[in-house]
């Protein structure tokens, strides 16, 4: 199924899991649909289509539905969590508006309302619980999940408790979290079941000495390297603890040495931190979720005066590869990941690896790099260095409200062109969308 079908290819599309299709002349329900596009992405991803009859031989109708579809865009992927682009067609003066709709990350059901919608035919219907446990199983097993035999509270440390609990109390604006136990806050995100600790708050609130006796590979290692040369790094930091007491202690010592960079535009002098914090938050997090626990070695942080190489153990989770990883994540450990998103760390399922190539090509830097990864080891280089002043300006130019409107593919076709690198086909038929939002010009003869 290609991003953008032409009228003629939708017409013929049969209406099922993958395509839905919606007259929806004047307006149409939001909540009607989030629960269509939850359940395309429940099915693998598919088109909700306004405008174009549903019952067959369909005819075009036009819609006026969602006037504003980079707004509806923004609001679908709150409610459902993964990513959705769109695409307005006109045909004989009609407007049709298509929605697409990424599929569900693997091994996690969409939900919207607390509800994993589902199509069965033309029908939409709460998930059968069959499928939810088939879809469960398919990232496989979840040692974060696992309880940790002989682990008990006094294996955790306070302060992290402590830090987890008000971040998530901020979070979700909720104050009753303040002021339960520590033991119910645990069982309350799925850490501690009954008195049974699990190796997601090993790692995630683990005290030094609970850490070193049970799980002694669970640590960050920062260092900061002054030069290329082998032998000992400058600076070398050890965190053998739970991941809420030592997480922002990482980002203060990478922000010790977070020079700005200079660009000049006219007579004004901007300056642009080298070291983004959203995307080293991201990277970070990223690891922490991902790793392999069970395979010795540790998450690596190394700082270099132009770039920061993150490290973990374990490669990419099923599924995932380094040409698809904007399409299809997969926590390799859920719980922890469950946490995170708790605590609003992680960015809605399927969007922080998009955030880091989006927040890179808004700073004129180059794209993440994972060169050297292989299947024991994923190595995540980001090269903070600005590649052109003239593409910050140009950025600049665009405005925030139409970046904040651009898709992940819009920010690569940005990059691409200013680049001079050769659009792929799926970039090309996504370029008319740039144009008729005034970030692109079509100069002739294809260019």
């Amino acid at each position: 199924m290609s991003a953008y079908e032409s009228i003629e290819e939708l017409l013929k599309a049969p209406e099922g899991e993958h395509y839905q299709f919606k007259e929806a002349k004047n307006r149409f329900d939001f909540t009607e649909a989030v629960k269509c596009c939850c359940a395309l992405a429940n099915g693998g991803g598919g088109k909700f289509v306004l405008g174009i009859s549903d019952k067959r031989p369909r005819s075009v109708v036009g819609s006026a539905a969602f006037e504003q579809p980079e707004r509806t865009r923004e609001k679908l992927m709150d409610a459902i969590r993964v990513r959705v682009d769109f695409h307005v067609y006109e045909h004989d003066g009609m407007r049709v508006l298509a929605f697409i709709v990424a599929s569900r990350p693997l091994g996690l059901p969409v939900q919207a309302d607390g509800i994993a919608w589902w199509y069965r035919g033309d029908s939409l219907i709460p998930m059968p619980e069959d499928i939810r446990r088939d879809i469960y199983y398919e990232s496989g097993y979840d040692f974060s999940n696992d309880i940790c035999k002989g682990a008990t509270f006094d294996d955790l440390d306070d302060e992290a408790i402590g830090i987890f609990r008000r971040t998530w109390a901020d979070n979700s604006r909720n104050r009753r979290i303040l002021n339960i136990s520590p033991e119910q806050l645990l069982r309350d995100c799925g850490a501690v079941r009954d008195a049974d600790v699990t190796y997601a708050a090993l790692i995630l609130f683990g005290s030094r000495d609970g850490i070193r006796k049970y799980l002694s590979q669970a640590e960050i290692c920062f260092e900061y390297r002054s030069s290329e040369a082998a032998g000992p790094a400058a600076q070398r930091v050890d965190f053998r603890e739970g991941f809420f007491k030592c997480y922002d202690r990482v980002l203060e010592l990478i922000n010790n040495r977070n020079d700005d960079q200079h660009y000049q535009e006219g007579f004004h002098v901007f300056g642009v931190p080298t070291f983004n914090e959203r995307v080293v938050r991201e990277a970070i997090l990223n690891a922490a979720s991902h790793r392999e626990y069970q395979l010795s070695g540790s998450i690596f942080v190394r700082q270099y005066r132009d770039r920061l190489v993150v490290e973990s153990p374990g490669g990419f989770p099923a599924g995932v590869t380094v040409e698809n990883i904007l399409d299809k994540q997969s926590a390799r450990n859920r719980l922890i990941a469950d946490i995170f998103q708790l605590c609003g760390l992680v960015e809605r399922s399927g969007q922080g690896m998009n955030l880091m190539y989006e927040l890179s090509i808004r700073e004129a830097k180059s794209l993440p790099d994972f060169t050297g990864s292989d299947k024991y080891f994923v190595k995540l280089t980001l090269n903070c260095l600005i590649f052109d002043g003239r593409m910050l300006t140009l950025i600049k130019k665009i405005g925030d409200e139409r970046l904040d409107a651009m898709t992940t593919m819009d920010y690569l076709i940005v990059d691409a062109l200013f680049r001079k690198s050769k659009l792929t086909p799926v970039m090309r038929s996504n370029a008319k969308h740039l144009i008729d939002m005034g970030v692109a010009e079509h100069l002739g003869r294809g260019k």
